[in-house]
């Protein structure tokens, strides 16, 4: 069960909630008394086995994410809430006003991550400031460890992390080998 600040009247059975990242499905939503509401979703063994949702425990904070709606505003990237990989933090220290994180990675995520480029970690979407050989790092901002539950991680904890979609489709049609141009032969 979540407990939320989104009106119960504005989600719906079967409505998709991204928690820390993770794409669930609503499956039971009642009103709180005092306002928002609390909602349920199943999860498979499958979300267990790659994401961090088994050690939760209640009353830990999640970020929360309700899909986007067609003519919203689009303030990041492209971000679907499958879970690619648990990543941990190795380090938290303050850097100036934000507070710099840096993660480990596995082989298979190492592809997929560029300085600049953007990473999806517990539902935010940010900014990959560096990348070696074993791992990555991010800035987060005081609105961000503010907004988020970024503000009590600490190093580690497990996170989960999403791979930018753009660039699963640039290393699938690399590795496929259809990285070049045709026409559909009608």
């Amino acid at each position: 069960m979540f407990d939320c600040g989104y009106d119960a009247a504005s989600i719906a059975t079967g409505a998709s909630i991204a928690c820390d990242g993770c794409c669930l499905t609503v499956t039971t939503v009642e009103a709180r008394d005092g306002g928002g509401s609390r909602f349920s979703a199943d999860v498979s063994n499958e979300t267990l086995s790659c994401t961090t949702l088994g050690q939760w425990q209640a009353g830990q904070a999640v970020n929360l994410e309700r899909a986007l709606k067609m003519g919203d505003e689009f303030g990041g990237h492209v971000v679907t809430g499958h879970v690619d990989a648990v990543v941990g933090i190795v380090e938290r220290r303050e850097d100036g006003s934000s507070v710099r994180f840096a993660f480990d990675m596995g082989e298979d995520i190492a592809p997929f991550l560029a300085p600049k480029g953007s990473v999806t970690l517990n539902g935010t979407s940010l900014t990959v400031n560096g990348v070696s050989a074993r791992g990555f790092d991010v800035n987060l901002i005081p609105h961000t460890l503010e907004a988020t539950s970024w503000g009590e991680a600490q190093a580690g904890d497990g996170v989960n992390l999403e791979v930018d979609l753009l660039a699963r489709y640039v290393a699938r049609q690399m590795e496929t080998g259809q990285g070049h141009t045709g026409s559909i032969d009608g």
